[in-house]
């Protein structure tokens, strides 16, 4: 069996557009036989897995791409990565925005409900069994995630 690389969706032998996404895919992506999109993976759901990944940022995403078996899982690969250079990003124009006087802080008390509620976001997407990605961050996890 194979599988969409740009969503994860099984594909049909010979199929060159997937029926998830409409989109034919650079590649289909060869899993395992025993693997079925939306089952348990190490006693977790793939939808459980990918949420926790956004719970603590980075050091959940982190986890997840070393435990085994859910670093072998390109749905918890993606959201894995996706919460790490999420929460850097959002890490890093914090720091910046500290030092820029003024306007700086204007720009901080507008940057942290966005950013809470894209976390939240990104949350309920993963929860739902979804790959939402983000427009820069969601490319570079995806080329990540492999």
């Amino acid at each position: 069996m194979a599988f969409c690389s740009n969503c994860g969706a099984a594909m049909a032998e010979g199929a060159r557009f997937c029926a998830q996404c409409g989109k034919e895919p650079g590649s289909v992506l060869p899993v395992d036989p025993g693997y079925t999109p939306g089952a348990a993976v190490g006693g977790l759901g793939r939808n459980v897995a990918g949420l926790l990944c956004y719970v603590a940022g980075i050091i959940t995403g982190v986890v997840f791409l070393i435990l085994e078996p859910y670093n072998h899982d390109p749905f918890i690969r993606f959201h894995a990565f996706q919460s790490i250079f999420f929460s850097a990003a959002v890490l890093l124009l914090s720091i910046v925005l500290a030092f820029i006087p003024l306007i700086g802080p204007l720009l901080y008390v507008v940057l942290w409900p966005a950013a809470c509620v894209l976390w939240v976001l990104l949350i309920v997407q993963a929860a739902q069994n979804k790959k939402w990605k983000l427009p820069v961050i969601g490319d570079l996890a995806e080329k990540q995630a492999g």
